[in-house]
């Protein structure tokens, strides 16, 4: 049978047209479909499917809620649907807070126009999310009241490698998963922290607003979506807008570019652009950390930075949702440490003082 999917929507036509395009996937079948919140919960009991798609939006049960108790009580991975709107990227924040793994864009236009583009991406993402793991750190909305590490005073190992005088860049980039590790990782962070830091995750151009002011609310530091031009600036923050690309410049002050994606690549924003940028003109006082995602990106950047003798993280397999980008740098040999999700914040409040 291969991977099972429950379908949940309370649209009958989306339900029947996300169905045909699954099954048309030989690695897929869609087990049974429900058409709100509770029905959800209770075929997922009943079926025990692989993985469960679902809308937010929907009569007697949201699908948040029901994302909520599926995946407290059976740990079922679930692929979210979410409107490419504002309050969209909102609502889709919350179901990743709530424990799903990934999400999709839900664009009728899409189905009946570019059914096997849309066919294609679907069924990939429903395989790559059917071998997710469960988030070993459950975040929770509280996250504010998440103690950082205190005041920067942790002491360093004795194989430190650098201190706040040798580097002057931090880069955390991320995937699925992403989201939320980034939220792990920066809600630790003190607001004294005494170097900026640049963040990549793959996410459209209407997410990356919402999704910094979400972590601004947070975290003690600064966040916000970078802006072209915008100073670099120690205790802050700044997001890669979505559908662009961000750069670093090393002349006084410190500031990064935001310019237009090239179609060439596949991700808009890409951690290789902003790696690479960081290579070529900071070098070997670059910190760059490479979290939970799907693919490869990352890999040729933190190998440019690696020449110019930068220093590269990159989370464990145990603590990533999806083991493809932190997996592709540590297999071409060019990571430093390997880090647990739940280390890597105070990994650098010992390694950067």
């Amino acid at each position: 049978m291969g991977i099972k999917v429950l379908v949940v929507d309370d649209s009958g036509f989306f339900r029947r047209r996300l169905s045909e395009l699954i099954n048309a996937d030989p690695r897929l079948t869609v087990v049974g479909t429900a058409a709100n919140g509770q029905e959800a919960i209770d075929e997922a009991r009943r079926l025990r499917p692989d993985v469960i798609t679902m809308d937010y939006e929907m009569p007697v049960m949201d699908g948040i809620t029901a994302l909520r108790q599926i995946h407290k009580t059976l740990g079922i991975p679930v692929l979210m649907f979410s409107s490419l709107t504002y309050e969209g990227a909102r609502v889709t924040l919350d179901a990743l807070d709530a424990g799903a793994v990934d999400y999709l864009p839900k664009n009728f236009e899409d189905i009946s126009k570019h059914p096997d583009e849309l066919q294609r991406i679907l069924c990939e993402r429903i395989v790559l999310v059917s071998g997710s793991r469960r988030r070993s750190v459950e975040v929770t909305p509280g996250a504010q009241q998440v103690p950082p590490v205190g005041g920067l005073t942790a002491p360093a190992p004795a194989t430190r490698r650098g201190t706040a005088r040798s580097f002057q860049l931090v880069i955390i980039g991320a995937s699925t998963g992403g989201p939320m590790a980034l939220q792990e990782v920066l809600t630790r962070i003190p607001a004294n922290f005494p170097l900026p830091i640049l963040l990549v995750q793959h996410m459209p151009g209407t997410f990356t607003k919402a999704f910094a002011e979400r972590l601004d609310r947070i975290c003690q530091i600064g966040i916000h979506e970078a802006v072209d031009g915008d100073v670099l600036k120690p205790g802050h923050a700044y997001l890669a807008p979505g559908g662009k690309q961000m750069l670093v410049e090393s002349r006084s002050p410190m500031r990064v570019r935001v310019v237009e994606g090239d179609e060439r690549l596949n991700y808009k924003p890409s951690l290789d652009v902003t790696f690479g940028s960081a290579a070529r003109d900071i070098g070997a006082r670059v910190l760059g950390i490479v979290l939970t995602g799907m693919g490869a990106d990352g890999r040729e950047g933190a190998r440019l930075l690696k020449a110019q003798g930068a220093t590269i993280w990159a989370q464990d397999e145990a603590s990533s949702v999806i083991y493809g980008m932190p997996m592709a740098v540590a297999r071409a040999g060019l990571t430093d440490e390997i880090l647990s999700l739940q280390r890597v914040a105070p990994r650098l409040c010992e390694e950067i003082h």
